[in-house]
């Protein structure tokens, strides 16, 4: 029987051009989410692929609740962005997430205006 939901509805979603995070005084939560490897190939898994957590899990290899856990770190430092929900052939909702942005760029000192890409 054919389902009345949507599976896998196409996603329509464009991350901005890049984000932009100074280092200064204050250490940006941004950076202390990256210097997780899980946090870094959850990104790299999620570039050109907007993805739910089950499927960030299976590619790289590791729990849905660790995928979860970094997920709502990278939301938190504005890394990834929830783009759609799905719905599973059981219809409860899944949300698939996406880069937040094409490029991060990384500024020390707001005042020095040079940027490690």
């Amino acid at each position: 029987m054919a389902s009345v939901l949507p599976h896998r509805p196409p996603v329509d979603y464009a991350p901005r051009e890049q984000t932009n995070i100074a280092v200064d005084d204050d250490p940006t939560d941004a950076l202390d989410v990256l210097s997780s490897a899980t946090a870094r190939e959850i990104l790299a898994a999620l570039e050109g692929t907007p993805s739910t957590a089950s499927e960030i899990a299976d590619n790289v290899d590791t729990s849905i609740q660790n995928v979860t856990y970094h997920l709502s770190r990278l939301r938190d430092a504005d890394l990834i962005t929830p783009v759609e929900t799905w719905y599973s052939k059981k219809g409860r909702e899944m949300t698939v997430y996406a880069l937040a942005a094409e490029r991060l760029v990384v500024q020390f000192g707001a005042a020095t205006g040079r940027s490690v890409q």
